[in-house]
Order: structure tokens, then C-alpha cells, then sequence
């Protein structure tokens, strides 16, 4: 009970309903038309981006911790956010497609196009080794093109242009671009829920898996690409945000006593609560500036993962 409330507080002053910065209640009583304007138009896409992304992020970063059995891995690694990043970014400077639906469509297929070299390299029925390894040379390999086509955009200010959706924004999105994110999540997602037992299942062991009639590298193989088609959704119109995804899932194991499966639907409720407290941070700027979501996640996150990895060498060494 006390996470719902928590979650019903931060959507009020999300909305600005009780925020003194934002008084929308005064708004209401005196132009209705303009209220409701700010209200659905501005304010209700920025509060369901933030939960569902942050929720997307959990999820998947609780599903990717279970099949690689390690709490340092995140969405990150499957290379589907640096993916959608270039693909945004070569469709905004390079095709000229920079409608919000078109510049989403394009991170989609940035997404999808990192996805399948995964494969490639992994073959279809990866181990988890051989999975990392392509990961990370995907998101390197994504994020240094990103920065080279920034770098020879035809516009002068690209990287300025571009600064905020590469690390986080949820400002002006529309409720179209709201759907375009959300709807793909929200199938990858339940079908992550789905598979929670047999994520259980997986920790006690590949062999036990096995006999319990599950493909262990089938299974692997398939929630890489319900947490990539998720999180690159949700990337192709809001930008990269880090840590929520490597954050909740290790707080909601706690939560859980160590069960991967069942920590799957707290990791997605810890991280919509974390990523729509970082964008009402985010709204403390002055006015003129802008913070992004993802800077404010690093500042928060990176004493949470240094105490992980601390903690973690700590047990090695012991």
C-alpha cells in the first residue's frame, strides 16, 4: 500500500496538481480551456512516459540481471538503446526525417537493426558469455557512429540539438509519440511477466531448467528481444536514461529474498517511482535550463553501483 500511495504523490505533483511552481488549480478556476490544454496536451504524456519508461526499464533490467545471473547487467547491454540512438539521429540530421513519429520510427529501427547483429554475432541460441560480449561491443560500436554522425551533421549545433534526447528528456512528447513508446513496451513487458516462473526456475540451474523441459539458450535468446524491443521503444522517443534499469531490479530483489521471476513486477514499480521522482527533479531547473534525465540518474545512481561493486568484491575476496 504505502508504493501506491507513493506513486499516487508523485503523479499528483507530476501533474501539478499540488506543486507551487505549477498551480494548476488556480489555472483551472480561472481558464478551464487552458487547463485542461496544459493538462492532456503537456503534463499527462511527460507523467506516463515517466512511469512507463521507468517501469520498461525495471522490468527489463530485472529480466536481463535473471538470464545473465549477474546484478550488474542492464538493459544497456543488449546494444538496443546506442542503437536507437543512432538511428534517431541519422534520421533527424542525415534523412531529414524529423516529425516525432517519423525521428520514433527511426530509433525503432536503430533498435531493431542493433538487435539483429546481436544475433549474428551470438548466434540464436546464445550462451550468456557469448551474449555480453556482443552487447557491449554493439553499444560501443553504436555509440562511437553516433558520436561520428554528430560530429558531420550538416547542422553546426547538432550535438547541442541533439544533447538532450541523447541523455534523457521527457519534455514536449506527445501522446502519440506516448503510444508509440509505451504500446511495443507494454507487449515486451507482459510477456516478460509471463515468463516469470521459468525465470525462477533458471536460477537453480541450467541443467534443471532443462529437465523441466525449457530451452535455456531459447529462453535467453528470447528475453534479450522482449527487453530490446522494450527499451528501444521507449528509447526512440525519450532518449537514454542509465541506471534505473541496473537500480531497481537489484532493489527489488531485496524485496523478493533473491527471486529473479518474482522481482520482475517490484523492479518495474520501483523503476516508474525513480524515473518520475528524477523528472520532478528535473523541473527544479531555473528557468531557461534544462537538466537531463539521465544526468540526474547517473548522479544518483553511480554511488548506488559503486556500492554494488563494492559489495560484490567484497563477497569474491571473503
Amino acid at each position: 500500500m504505502k508504493w501506491w500511495l507513493l506513486a499516487a504523490v508523485l503523479v499528483t505533483a507530476a501533474l501539478g496538481l499540488v506543486t507551487p511552481w505549477a498551480p494548476l488549480m488556480d489555472l483551472i478556476q480561472t481558464d478551464p480551456s487552458v487547463a485542461r490544454l496544459l493538462l492532456v496536451e503537456l503534463r499527462l504524456p511527460r507523467v506516463l512516459l515517466g512511469l512507463g519508461y521507468g517501469a520498461t526499464l525495471g522490468l527489463a533490467g530485472a529480466a536481463l540481471q535473471a538470464i545473465f545471473a549477474n546484478p550488474l547487467a542492464s538493459p544497456d547491454i543488449t546494444g538496443s538503446s546506442s542503437g536507437a540512438a543512432l538511428g534517431a539521429v541519422l534520421g533527424g540530421y542525415y534523412l531529414g526525417l524529423t516529425g516525432p513519429l517519423t525521428l520514433a520510427g527511426c530509433g525503432a529501427a536503430g533498435a531493431l537493426l542493433a538487435l539483429l547483429v546481436l544475433f549474428g554475432l551470438a548466434g540464436l541460441r546464445p550462451d550468456t558469455s557469448s551474449l555480453l560480449l556482443a552487447g557491449i561491443a554493439i553499444s560501443l560500436a553504436a555509440g562511437a557512429l553516433t558520436s561520428l554522425a554528430l560530429a558531420l551533421a550538416p547542422s553546426p549545433f547538432a550535438f547541442y540539438d541533439a544533447f538532450d534526447w541523447l541523455m534523457g528528456s521527457l519534455d514536449d512528447r506527445s501522446l502519440g509519440q506516448t503510444g508509440a513508446a509505451l504500446i511495443p513496451a507494454a507487449v515486451a513487458g507482459l510477456w516478460l511477466i509471463r515468463h516469470s516462473a521459468t525465470l525462477d526456475r533458471l536460477a537453480l540451474g541450467e541443467d534443471v531448467l532443462a529437465a523441466l523441459g525449457h530451452d535455456p539458450g531459447r529462453l535467453r535468446a528470447e528475453v534479450v528481444i522482449a527487453s530490446a524491443v522494450a527499451v528501444g521503444a521507449c528509447v526512440s522517443v525519450c532518449g537514454a536514461v542509465g541506471f534505473v534499469g541496473l537500480i531497481a531490479p537489484i532493489a527489488a530483489r531485496k524485496l523478493t529474498r533473491g527471486h529473479p521471476g518474482r522481482a520482475l513486477i517490484p523492479a518495474a514499480l520501483i523503476g516508474a517511482l525513480l524515473l518520475s521522482g528524477a523528472d520532478l527533479l528535473a523541473r527544479l531547473a531555473p528557468l531557461g535550463r534544462t537538466i537531463p534525465l539521465g544526468v540526474i540518474t547517473a548522479v544518483l545512481g553511480t554511488p548506488l553501483f559503486l556500492w554494488v561493486l563494492l559489495r560484490l568484491r567484497w563477497r569474491l575476496t571473503s
